[in-house]
C-alpha cells in the first residue's frame, strides 16, 4: 500500500511551518475525536431511550472502569510518542521501535489483570462504584459484556498517538470513524430490534473496540513507516530494560492517565453526591453530563495531542522558539474549541436532553436546568488540558501531574462537597466548572512568574 493511500503527509515536525504543521495533524485527530465521543454519546441515546433512565444511570456506574481503561492506553500513548518523539529526532528508530512494543506488551498485562479482577469480583466492584440495589442487574450485564472489549480498548489509545508520530493522521482518524460508525450501527441492531438493553450496548462497544485495536495492530505490521514491532530479547537484562522504560513512560504520561482517573473521580463522587441528594433520577440527569464530557475531553485532548509531537521532537532537538509557538497556537485553538463547545451545549440544552430523556421522567427536568451550569467548564478544560500537554511533552512531569491532580482530585471533590451546602442543587453542576476556572488561574498565574523569572536571568545574563 502506497503512502497516499494511508494519508501519510511526510509532516516535518522541526523545520515545516508551525501552524500548518498543527493544523495538518489537527483536523484529522479532531475528526476522530469527534467520530468518538459521538460514539459515547449515541450509546447513551440509545440506551435512554432504547431502555429507559435506570439504564443511563447503570452505564454510568460502570463508565469509571471504561476511563480507567482508556487512562491506561493514553498514558503509554503519551508517554511512549514523548520518548519515541525524542528518539526520532536523534535518529535512533531502532530505540522508537523498542519503545512502541515495550508500550503495548507492559500495557497489556496491566489490562489484562484489570479485566480478571472486575470478572471474579464484579458484584463488589459495582458497589465500590456505588451502585444501588435497583441498578446492579443493568450495572453487571453492561460490565461483563464490556470487558472483553477493554484488551483492543487498550491497543487503540495507544496506537492513535504512535500512528500520527510516525506521520499517519488521517490512517488514525478513520480507525476512529470505522470503530465509531460500527458501534453506532451494532448499538442501534441490538437494543431495537434485538431488544438486549444494556447488555447490547456493552457488546457494541466491545465489538467496536476490538476492531479499532486490531486496524492499530494491522497499520504497525504492514503499513508502518518508521515506527514498527520489534522483536524483544527474552534474557534478564532485556526485561530489565522493558521494566525501567515502561516505568518511565508511566511516568511521562501519569498526567493523561490521572486525566482519565480524575473523570472517574468526577462520575464517582458526582454519582454519590446526585444520589444523596436527588436518588437514581439525580444519578440519570448527571449522566448525560458524564456522556457529553467525553465530548469536551475530545475536542481538547485533539488540540492537546496535536501539538504533543511537535513540542516533543523540537524538545528533543533544542529548539525553545519552536516549542513556545506551538505552545501559543494549541493555546488559541483549545480556547476557541472551548468556547464553542460551551455555546452549544448551553444554548441547545432542552434538544440534548430530549435525545436521552423522554419529558414524562422525573430525570428530564433536572437536566434540563443543570445542564447549561455544567457547559460552563468547557473554556477553562480545554485551556488546562492544552497546559499540562505542553509539560508532559517537555518531560515535566511533576507540573503536568499535579495540575491534573489540582484540576481533577483536589479541587473536584471539596467543590462537589462545599457547594452544593451554600447554593443547593445548582452547586452539583457547578462543581466541575469551579475546579476547571480555578486550575486555569493557578496554571496561569505559575506560567507568567516563571516567564518574568527566565526573562530576568537572561537579561542580567
Amino acid at each position: 500500500m502506497k503512502d497516499g493511500d494511508l494519508g501519510r503527509d511526510k509532516i516535518d515536525f522541526g523545520n515545516g511551518k508551525i501552524s500548518k504543521v498543527f493544523l495538518a495533524l489537527f483536523f484529522p485527530t479532531l475528526v476522530g475525536m469527534i467520530f468518538n465521543s459521538a460514539l459515547t454519546i449515541i450509546d447513551g441515546v440509545f440506551v435512554g431511550q432504547g431502555v429507559n433512565a435506570d439504564g443511563i444511570a447503570s452505564v454510568n456506574i460502570v463508565a469509571p472502569l471504561f476511563m480507567v481503561a482508556t487512562g491506561i492506553g493514553l498514558m503509554f500513548g503519551i508517554g511512549s510518542s514523548v520518548i519515541a518523539s525524542i528518539r526520532l529526532s536523534e535518529d535512533n528508530v531502532k530505540a522508537a521501535r523498542i519503545i512502541l512494543t515495550q508500550a503495548f506488551i507492559v500495557g497489556l498485562l496491566i489490562i489484562s489483570l484489570i479485566i480478571i479482577g472486575c470478572t471474579c469480583f464484579s458484584e463488589n466492584v459495582l458497589q465500590l462504584l456505588g451502585c444501588s440495589d435497583r441498578l446492579l442487574p443493568y450495572a453487571t450485564d453492561y460490565l461483563l459484556w464490556l470487558q472483553p472489549g477493554l484488551f483492543f480498548l487498550f491497543i487503540q489509545c495507544v496506537g492513535m498517538m504512535l500512528i500520527r508520530l510516525d506521520g499517519s493522521p488521517k490512517y488514525a482518524m478513520w480507525v476512529q470513524i470505522i470503530a465509531a460508525v460500527i458501534n453506532i450501527v451494532l448499538d442501534w441492531y441490538m437494543i431495537f430490534p434485538l431488544g438486549w438493553g444494556v447488555m447490547g450496548a456493552a457488546l457494541a462497544t466491545s465489538i467496536a473496540c476490538t476492531i479499532g485495536g486490531l486496524l492499530v495492530l494491522s497499520y504497525f505490521i504492514w503499513f508502518h513507516d518508521r515506527l514498527r514491532f520489534y522483536r524483544l530479547k527474552m534474557s534478564v537484562t532485556s526485561l530489565l530494560l522493558t521494566v525501567r522504560n515502561a516505568r518511565y513512560m508511566m511516568k511521562i504520561g501519569s498526567a493523561t492517565f490521572i486525566t482519565e482517573l480524575a473523570m472517574s473521580v468526577m462520575m464517582l463522587t458526582g454519582n454519590y453526591m446526585f444520589m444523596s441528594m436527588l436518588n437514581e433520577e439525580g444519578v440519570a440527569a448527571y449522566a448525560i453530563a458524564c456522556y457529553l464530557f467525553p465530548l469536551v475531553f475530545s475536542i481538547s485532548n485533539a488540540v492537546a495531542q496535536s501539538a504533543q509531537p511537535i513540542i516533543s521532537y523540537n524538545y528533543g532537538a533544542h529548539n525553545a522558539w519552536r516549542v513556545s509557538r506551538a505552545l501559543r497556537v494549541s493555546l488559541y485553538t483549545a480556547m476557541i474549541c472551548g468556547t464553542i463547545v460551551a455555546s452549544g451545549l448551553w444554548t441547545a440544552d432542552h434538544i440534548i436532553v430530549s435525545m436521552f430523556l423522554r419529558p414524562d421522567e422525573a430525570a428530564y427536568p433536572l437536566a434540563i436546568n443543570g445542564l447549561p451550569l455544567f457547559s460552563t467548564c468547557a473554556v477553562f478544560f480545554a485551556i488546562n488540558i492544552a497546559f499540562i500537554g505542553y509539560y508532559q511533552s517537555i518531560e515535566r512531569v511533576v507540573a503536568s501531574t499535579f495540575y491534573t491532580l489540582l484540576r481533577g482530585v483536589i479541587l473536584l471533590v471539596p467543590c462537589f462537597i462545599i457547594l452544593p451546602r451554600i447554593i443547593g442543587v445548582a452547586g452539583l453542576w457547578l462543581s466541575i466548572p469551579m475546579a476547571e476556572l480555578l486550575t486555569s488561574m493557578i496554571i496561569g498565574i505559575n506560567y507568567i512568574r516563571l516567564r518574568i523569572s527566565h526573562k530576568r536571568h537572561a537579561i542580567r545574563a
